[in-house]
């Protein structure tokens, strides 16, 4: 009797065991912990860098969209570059680059992210999950990090002890604009965010307007 009730008590944690590991799967990815079940599906070559560079010195600052292309714009058509080491974004239509604008980046600007509280602003290709109004920022513009590439870099970290293995990929990762007359944050390159780009903000509110979700963006070092 009691080795039957011993069975019967394996069996029962076996089954709970196999029920509870995909919750358990969640709760990690959740944290960022784990990369989602699709990362193991997903085609790695998937995250070509393009071939998208900023302008040096800026294009066309000083003028408006408007004036720029004497047409209604595409959203689809759009793509942005950014250049970290050179502070700047570049704007681009129809594969030709429109405008640049000057930028600021993650408290510890140098180097990839790796993890989450790192402060440093992520390279690779992303592209825009969302965009909304910001209280704070004017306007958020939401990448995708972390996303395939992202978390291919976030684990071969942990691997080769760059990083704890109890860190956590981070995210919430966007470009978006400065507090309230902070514009000198922008001109004095003051590197003030987590990892997000930020842009002065009549900058940032006309970027908003000529993109959408699904607009490419590159980072480049």
């Amino acid at each position: 009797m009691a080795a039957r009730f011993q069975t019967k008590r394996t069996i029962f944690a076996v089954v709970l065991g196999v029920l509870m590991t995909p919750l358990l799967y969640w709760s990690l990815n959740q944290i960022g912990l784990v990369p989602p079940v699709s990362y193991f599906f997903a085609d790695n070559n998937s995250q070509n860098p393009s071939e998208l560079r900023p302008s040096v010195p800026l294009l066309n600052y000083d003028r408006s969209l408007e004036q720029i292309i004497a047409e209604p714009i595409d959203k689809s058509l759009t793509k942005i570059a950014i250049a970290k080491s050179d502070y700047q974004l570049t704007l681009y239509y129809r594969d030709q680059a429109i405008k640049s604008y000057p930028i600021v980046l993650g408290k510890n600007p140098q180097g990839d992210k790796r993890r989450e509280g790192d402060f440093k602003t992520p390279e690779g290709t992303f592209k825009v999950r969302d965009l909304y109004p910001h209280s704070q920022w004017s306007k958020f513009i939401w990448l995708d990090y972390p996303n395939q590439e992202s978390w291919r870099k976030h684990l071969a970290a942990k691997q080769t002890g760059e990083i704890p293995l109890t860190s956590t990929v981070g995210s919430e990762i966007g470009i978006h604009g400065v507090p309230a007359n902070s514009d000198y944050l922008i001109d004095n390159r003051s590197n003030w965010t987590w990892g997000c780009i930020a842009l002065k903000n009549k900058d940032v509110d006309e970027l908003y307007s000529v993109i959408e979700v699904g607009t490419a963006i590159e980072i480049v070092p």
